[in-house]
């Protein structure tokens, strides 16, 4: 048996290291787990039953819930405003970092709360030869429509990860990276898109990654599933635009959409340039017009699969649509 963190840590090496195959350990006795609690940071967006954005809500609107047990929140924020502290009496007051500086406890700066790190994941190989200047320019007009407070990393892949623009706020960096980019050979999806959750993991506040691809992957060594649970454990949405014909290859198109819904993602399908960029500007809003809130998990036995619920508290709510993604598994060491 393997903790799901120890677990993590095998997915993670097979994909930096090409592995065929994972050996299961050998345990000479019965392991013991303990459950580690760290915060959880979770965006979701809140629509009509038109799908319009709902704006203005206050943390007094929501309810925050992890197999039924409210949560107590302690930072909110809308889109890329700073975040504000929910105090005990439930009051708000501008976030600060501890006086003690405990990251673990809110010690962590409130820049890192504002804006976004959106780490882009461009396929290169050869699936993308027709369409790789095209692909180009769109993620280059969506890095120059970001938010001033937005960072941003463009990763590229074939058979190998490339961290062509590393995370940044100076969008002149990011598009001599791109720029630099050059075509591939095999895709190894699953793989790279591993690896840039890996990196996306170490960062705090918000972060997305945003994969664009023709699919399918030719070459990983990690199975979809596994990356997705990654994700979902780490808390960071997927989302996925795809320049394949989502009819021609259900199996992709199927691995795309559990990858996007199961994170709080979305995912496109756009064959043209002018999709793309349509695509593109749908993340940007979506981005612009979340809700992000922070808490300590309440004590819960569960160390398993843990399902968080947005209530929305006010009366219009029965016409309103939350999407964030379903839950996270807790780290056991």
């Amino acid at each position: 048996m393997i903790s799901r963190y120890s677990r993590r840590q095998l997915i993670y090496s097979a994909a930096a290291a090409g592995m065929a195959r994972l050996a299961a350990p050998v345990w000479s006795q019965s392991p013991t787990f303990t459950v580690k609690v760290d915060m959880v940071v979770l965006s979701f967006t809140v629509t009509d039953n038109k799908g319009r954005y709902i704006n203005g809500l206050k943390p007094s609107d929501f309810r925050i819930l992890e197999d039924g047990i409210p949560q107590k929140v302690s930072t909110f924020a809308e889109g890329n405003r700073p975040p504000v502290q929910i105090m005990e009496d439930g009051s708000v007051r501008p976030f600060q970092a501890s006086e003690t500086g405990d990251e673990t406890r809110g010690g962590i700066s409130t820049d890192a709360f504002v804006g976004t790190n959106v780490f882009v994941l461009f396929d290169t190989s050869n699936y993308m030869y027709r369409g790789f200047v095209y692909a180009s320019d769109a993620i280059a007009d969506f890095v120059r429509g970001l938010d001033r407070a937005d960072s941003v990393a463009v990763y590229t892949f074939s058979r190998n990860l490339n961290r062509t623009a590393k995370l940044s706020s100076d969008r002149n960096q990011v598009l001599q990276g791109l720029r630099n980019a050059v075509a591939g050979d095999e895709a190894a999806l699953y793989n790279a898109l591993l690896l840039s959750l890996r990196d996306a993991a170490k960062v705090p506040g918000r972060k997305v990654v945003i994969v664009f691809s023709n699919g399918p992957d030719s070459a990983s060594m990690v199975a979809p599933d596994d990356v997705r649970a990654v994700a979902e454990d780490e808390g960071i949405p997927i989302y996925v635009i795809s320049t394949s014909d989502m009819n021609r290859d259900p199996i992709s198109t199927g691995v795309f959409r559990r990858l996007s819904s199961r994170t709080g993602g979305k995912t496109f399908f756009a064959k043209t340039w002018q999709k793309q960029v349509e695509a593109f500007e749908a993340i940007r809003e979506d981005l612009g017009n979340s809700y992000t809130v922070t808490y300590y998990p309440q004590p819960n036995p569960n160390e398993g699969f843990r399902r968080i619920t947005v209530e929305v508290l006010t009366d219009a709510a029965r016409r309103y649509r939350v999407s964030a993604r379903p839950g996270y598994r807790p780290r056991t060491t």
